[in-house]
């Protein structure tokens, strides 16, 4: 038995929205439930809905810039910075900025969209 898990497909998740997410570990990879990872590319102009997710979050910036709306505070992580932001914080991911963001996110427990709450 095989002591690791080497991921060469990660689970592409389908959006309408032109991001770019793919899940190498996680519910809908690997069916793990205890944590997620996944590699991003927000284009210019992106943002979602603010969502108070049951889980935490931690994201790195590959390149270009990913803005976080946390308790009406405006936080900006450039490239090589991270964050990490606790579960049940209501958040706000966008990318306002003229160049695609490449990120990666962490979440513990795994993402999964049930519980993200995201606002309508």
């Amino acid at each position: 038995m095989k002591k690791y898990t080497k991921q060469t497909s990660p689970f592409i998740v389908p959006t309408t929205d032109g991001k770019l997410i793919e899940e190498h570990f996680g519910l809908a990879s690997d069916g793990n439930s205890n944590l997620s990872v996944a590699h991003m590319i927000a284009p210019p102009g992106w943002s979602e809905p603010f969502q108070t997710p049951e889980f935490d979050e931690v994201t790195y910036v590959i390149s270009g810039q990913k803005q976080f709306l946390i308790d009406n505070e405006i936080i900006v992580l450039n490239a090589g910075e991270s964050i990490k932001i606790p579960k049940n914080t209501r958040v706000q991911y966008s990318n306002p900025f003229e160049m695609p963001c490449e990120y990666i996110a962490i979440c513990t427990p795994a993402f999964s969209i049930d519980k993200a709450n995201r606002e309508a």
